[in-house]
């Protein structure tokens, strides 16, 4: 039996008003889930416990079969692990994001989706300026990068750049132990930044500049056991962002690189299915990724959503309909891993919408994959860390 996981990130969100009271997903055109919803199961998960913050960390955990409440470790260090970054035991990791800020306003999260090269001359920048024995910057892809200090954080408070754009970014500064300490790296950013030959060029061109380490996400090295472990099965990892790679890695999973693979709404979906299907000639389980969806939401942005989505149905389920039958049995699960909406322009802790299809025993219906049509199932998976049990069962 071979086992893919499809998870389209942020795909699940509200009905809206200029959809006519329908949501993006139900608008969209998806032949391809709609027939998988037809031949499989529909139903609904919560992969965020209520006492939790809605993130793709918390949510991916769930999908995999972690329970979070006792395994999340942070966000940050599972984007270490997928640079390849271990942190020592008086180690803490941060999410770094590069931002835009304007008037002490946070106006764009991800400084306008800057560029993985320009990005990286500004992250070496902070670090040759910044960096000593008990700080290091690390440059990652486009707006995402980390900070790695030593101390103790544990009780610090930060909030997600994602969360408050377009807010006064004094209201959401770090707080607890120890941060005036990530306040002063965060301000001193600014002073560094805003002044850079980089950020003048940009503001010359009307660019979002990059005026800001914006610190969150934080946590310790983390300590999983394996997929491998815990259900038998060899697995490989396709994604176009690190978190996602990262959690492969803490779990054992065999990261697959994918050219063209950008974690925005330009990444390479056909690539990246590709490498899926390829993947299914080595190991019994793939667990596929693709951020474009999420990055929609967050720019409020109801066609670039409604793409996406689109794309993801034909370019990556649609392929892998089309070759899966090669290798023989197989079960293919899709989901969101939480919703963000358009209407909120960030992820909330609502249930969303999956469908399970097993070759070995098709369903024969006439059914969408929506939310509306996974709230009508009676299936639905209180635990998230259960679903994949579901998925797996003999």
């Amino acid at each position: 039996m071979k086992y893919l996981l499809l998870v389209g990130d942020g795909m699940a969100d509200y009905p809206l008003k200029e959809l006519g009271d329908k949501t993006v997903l139900e608008v969209a055109r998806t032949p391809n889930l709609d027939h998988l919803a037809s031949c499989g199961e529909i139903g609904r998960v919560r992969t965020i416990p209520e006492e939790m913050d809605p993130g793709s960390d918390v949510a991916i955990l769930s999908i995999l079969g972690y329970d979070p409440k006792i395994d999340y470790p942070g966000r940050a260090p599972l984007e270490a692990a997928a640079r390849g970054i271990s942190l020592k035991s008086d180690e803490v990791a941060f999410r770094l994001n590069l931002v835009t800020v304007h008037q002490y306003h946070l106006r764009d999260y991800s400084a306008g989706h800057i560029k993985t090269e320009v990005a990286k001359e500004l992250i070496e920048f902070l670090n040759d300026h910044l960096g000593d024995s008990h700080k290091r910057f690390y440059p990652g892809v486009s707006y995402r990068h980390l900070l790695v200090l030593k101390g103790d954080f544990g009780d610090v408070k930060c909030t997600p750049p994602h969360d408050i754009i377009g807010q006064e970014i004094k209201r959401y500064l770090p707080s607890g132990r120890g941060a005036s300490y990530l306040t002063s790296i965060m301000y001193t950013s600014y002073d560094l930044l805003k002044d850079h030959p980089i950020n003048l060029k940009r503001r010359e061109l009307q660019e979002e500049e990059a005026n800001m380490a914006w610190l969150w996400g934080q946590g310790k090295a983390p300590t999983l056991s394996s997929l491998k472990d815990r259900f038998g099965l060899e697995g490989m990892v396709i994604a176009d962002v690190d978190l996602i790679k990262g959690i492969g890695v803490s779990i054992g999973l065999k990261v697959i690189e994918v050219k063209g693979a950008t974690g925005y709404l330009d990444t390479d979906y056909t690539a990246m299915a590709q490498a899926a299907l390829d993947a299914l000639e080595e190991v019994d389980f793939v667990f596929f990724h693709v951020e474009a969806p999420d990055e929609a939401g967050h720019l409020g942005d109801i066609e670039a959503k409604k793409r996406a989505i689109e794309e993801f149905d034909e370019k990556v389920v649609g392929k892998v309909l089309k070759e899966v039958s090669r290798f023989g049995s197989h079960r293919i699960l899709v989901l969101s891993d939480h919703p963000t909406p358009i209407s909120l322009r960030t992820h909330t802790k609502d249930p969303v919408p999956f469908v399970l299809y097993d070759s070995c025993s098709p369903k024969d219906r006439n059914i969408a994959f929506n939310e509306m049509e996974a709230k009508r199932s009676p299936l639905f998976i209180e635990e998230g860390y259960r679903l994949i049990e579901y998925f797996l069962k003999e």
